[in-house]
């Protein structure tokens, strides 16, 4: 799975986000990361096809991920949502399917079903999202397969120390949602100071912090220039002193939903 890849959250149907996707490809991202209630899964297929007849590419040179709805949770329904986010794509198959939130009682059977679509090779990996460590814990006390992603909600003010030690120690990898903060950081301080030392953005140096925690990162952008700037992280790094000074910014704040009390 590419370090870096294009989120498309709240990104409507339609040309804009099929011109970023192709901007996005054009500019060197291989990985894609949408879900069946982002309600964008034909744009997105639209967007994949045009990008890889431009780039002269092949399918097996993207990494597409979607996810299965909590309405749509439970074995026979997963399998069905599956089907369907699969046409809306037009794809044969996913290189990541994640269960979207960890919604009680029905994660297991959800899980039961993303098994057997793996190992029936329609999917070439599968994980969770906004799974805490306990989720994790009760998931993986009856599941036959491990979860080979975590993806959270995950940025300087929000830093999920344990739960990113937990997925090390379990080899989970950890990938960031929301890794900007919907752009609440980016008039930070402490950030814009990090930011001028290294000639970078303040977006570059919090997803430079991601990269150099481990984390996989999927930021959002439909401007050109944005997403150029969002995948250029390879050309610096950050200090100790720096990731220590980032890392102090967490306040355990979120700007979506959390995994222990929500009721969608």
């Amino acid at each position: 799975m590419p370090w870096v890849g294009l989120g498309v959250f709240q990104v409507e149907e339609g040309q804009e986000l099929v011109d970023a996707i192709r901007s996005a490809v054009r500019q060197g991202y291989r990985s894609i990361d949408t879900a069946a209630i982002y309600g964008n899964e034909t744009s997105v297929g639209e967007g994949i096809r045009q990008a890889l007849a431009e780039n002269n590419l092949t399918r097996d040179q993207l990494f597409i991920t979607s996810k299965v709805w909590t309405a749509d949770m439970g074995y026979e329904a997963t399998i069905a949502a599956y089907e369907t986010s699969l046409g809306k794509l037009g794809l044969d198959y996913l290189d990541l399917y994640l269960i979207h939130w960890p919604v009680e009682g029905k994660y297991k059977d959800t899980w039961r079903a993303m098994e057997e679509l793996y190992k029936d090779g329609r999917v070439k990996a599968i994980g969770v999202s906004n799974f805490q460590t306990q989720h994790l814990r009760d998931l993986m006390d009856s599941a036959e397969l491990k979860p080979v992603i975590n993806q959270v909600e995950f940025h300087p003010r929000l830093t999920q120390k344990e739960l990113l030690a937990y997925t090390r120690e379990k080899g989970i990898q950890l990938e960031a949602w929301s890794p900007l903060m919907q752009g609440q950081l980016l008039q930070n301080e402490t950030l814009a100071q990090i930011a001028e030392r290294h000639e970078k953005s303040v977006a570059q140096v919090i997803l430079r912090w991601d990269l150099q925690h481990g984390v996989v990162t999927i930021p959002k952008s439909t401007k050109p220039v944005r997403i150029a700037q969002n995948g250029d992280l390879f050309d610096f790094s950050l200090s100790q002193e720096e990731m220590d000074a980032i890392d102090a910014l967490n306040e355990n704040r979120r700007v979506g939903p959390d995994p222990d009390n929500f009721d969608f």
